[in-house]
């Protein structure tokens, strides 16, 4: 029984390690990867704490040398879709009602085994299976997802808080109550962080999950859910499924216990879920909770005073780290007519220094992409822009998959602003520039604007105060991420809650108290400690 009003340890970012040559880490995380890379694993699904393995066999590869195998999962359908609801809706009674402070517990427990016993096994897993590099890995798997755990306590301790006033003789308070049913977290392949908040942060709440991780992400999901167990998380909260999409879709749609989604993902996806949904509102006991994070056409645009050297790694890094698979990358650029040439020349430079290759060598600043689908689309991309009149190729272009996913980091300039790669989501190492004349700095905050239908991030880069509020004046609306002279991608929890609108999703933060609030329904209770005895009030005497 809760004898006190608890606070819990102040959370702070975990420290990013260096991983530089000599490092105790670096040597621990290098054994790690060969160890992983000597055995095959066989993962299962977790249903009410029990391993369930579908009919299905899946080999799992590493992206950059896709002949090697990891390990295989196995893939279940309707009825083991069904048998996870029936899990988290048997686990929500016990799991609600659980002090909060005990849940928190679980979750901190979960962010110290992260942080240390598992530390290079989360790294070494999404280095092999997503084609990270040691820092894109680290600052995710490692990092990001510790912080999620620890932020989203504190958080809930934060909104546990927030109380009513009372007048006298009345005592006012809200509980908040975890949703009636089970969410349904539907988690995306780049990050793992993000794979294991989404389940994390409604369970946190009191809300039990069916979790289906992508495909290309469940070597590292495996661990993930290994973590949350050995924290203590009691069987049936958070339920691992392994199933076609459409055919998840189908059971986990139609049950009348639906209670929310979580989502990152594409915006496609989430608008036809979002229309399943809307087909299916009248089936379900309440009005499920709708909270996703989608993709975006994310824009970088520089003044005449921008610093050329900070606005050329800025272009590298938020278009090419994590080969440009993050739905903050940079993909189109502003650049005005007169540092253009500056701009160009230092660019070329700096992208021939880049090292492309497997994960396994740290050395390498680039990998592959994560699988022969997203390598189909993104040089289909870069093919036309190669055969289409007033498109330059600056860098790369090249690609080949014969030992890997590997496609180069490419710059395009173009002379039309509308071209199909400054408007379509690539999720890939594209980006498109659009040289303006300096004179249309205002005309082209405008075309900025209203060029993509998504709105997620953007970056302005300017040495003139005036043109940098103007810019972000004008773009108030372009992006849920703003970031004044610095890349457009890296949000810390913390430090930049993370979300867009538009196209890109409902906004609802992750990283913050605002999108733990969506997975909670808060009830008012009034209590009075002398009831009236009679009807009548003053002003009906004579």
């Amino acid at each position: 029984m809760s004898t006190g009003f608890f606070q819990v340890p102040n959370p702070i970012n975990e420290p990013i390690f260096s991983y530089a040559p000599g490092t105790k880490e670096r040597e621990q995380l290098a054994n790690k990867i060969k160890e992983l890379r000597a055995q095959e694993i066989e993962v299962s699904m977790r249903i009410n704490g029990k391993d369930v393995r579908g009919d299905k066999k899946i080999a799992m590869n590493p992206p950059h040398d896709h002949k090697h195998v990891l390990g295989y999962y196995y893939e279940g359908g309707k009825k083991e879709i069904q048998d996870a609801i029936d899990s988290a809706l048997s686990a929500r009674k016990e799991w609600a009602s659980l002090s909060w402070e005990k849940r928190a517990a679980i979750f901190l427990k979960a962010a110290d085994l992260s942080a240390t016993k598992y530390r290079m096994e989360l790294n070494a897993r999404t280095m092999l299976g997503q084609s990270k590099s040691v820092y894109q890995a680290e600052i995710d798997a490692a990092c990001e997802w510790v912080d999620f755990l620890r932020f989203n306590v504190h958080y809930a301790t934060q909104i546990y808080a927030d109380q009513p006033i009372s007048s006298p003789g009345v005592w006012n308070r809200v509980e908040y109550r975890p949703l009636e049913g089970f969410i349904y977290a539907l988690t995306p392949f780049n990050f793992t962080a993000i794979a294991g908040n989404l389940p994390a942060a409604p369970a946190l709440m009191g809300n039990t999950v069916v979790w289906k991780p992508s495909p290309q992400q469940i070597y590292s999901a495996d661990l993930l859910m290994k973590i949350l167990e050995e924290a203590g998380l009691p069987k049936g909260v958070i339920n691992l499924v392994f199933a076609d999409g459409p055919e998840a879709g189908d059971v986990v749609f139609g049950h009348k216990d639906f209670a929310g989604i979580h989502f990152t993902g594409s915006t496609k996806v989430f608008q036809l879920i979002w229309q399943k949904i809307g087909n299916n509102i009248s089936n379900y006991k309440s009005y499920p909770r709708i909270v996703g994070e989608t993709g975006g056409k994310d824009f970088v645009i520089a003044h005449p005073s921008a610093n050329v050297p900070a606005l050329v790694t800025a272009l590298i890094r938020g278009a090419f780290e994590y080969q440009g698979q993050k739905c903050s990358a940079a993909s189109r650029a502003y650049i005005p007519k007169s540092i253009w040439s500056a701009t160009k020349e230092l660019l070329i430079k700096e992208l021939a220094t880049i090292k492309m290759g497997g994960t396994e060598d740290f050395g390498n600043f680039f990998n592959a992409v994560i699988d022969a689908r997203a390598f189909a689309k993104i040089t289909g991309y870069i093919d036309l822009a190669k055969k289409s009149s007033g498109v330059e190729l600056v860098a790369g272009g090249n690609y080949d998959d014969s030992k890997g996913y590997f496609v180069e980091p490419t710059v395009f300039v173009t002379d039309d602003p509308h071209f199909v790669t400054m408007e379509e989501e690539i999720f890939g190492p594209v980006l498109t520039i659009y040289v303006y004349e300096d004179s249309e700095w205002e005309k082209t905050l405008q075309l900025v604007d209203s060029t993509s239908a998504y709105a997620l991030t953007g970056a302005i880069f300017s040495q003139d105060v005036y043109a940098l509020s103007e810019a972000a004046k004008v773009l108030e609306n372009a992006a849920g991420n703003l970031y004044l002279n610095d890349k457009c991608t890296g949000a810390v929890v913390g430090q930049q809650p993370f979300g867009g609108a538009r196209a890109s999703g409902t906004n609802d933060k992750a990283g913050s108290y605002l999108n733990l609030l969506r997975w909670v329904s808060p009830r008012t209770i009034k209590e009075v400690f002398v009831s009236p005895e009679d009807y009548r009030y003053p002003f009906l005497g004579n």
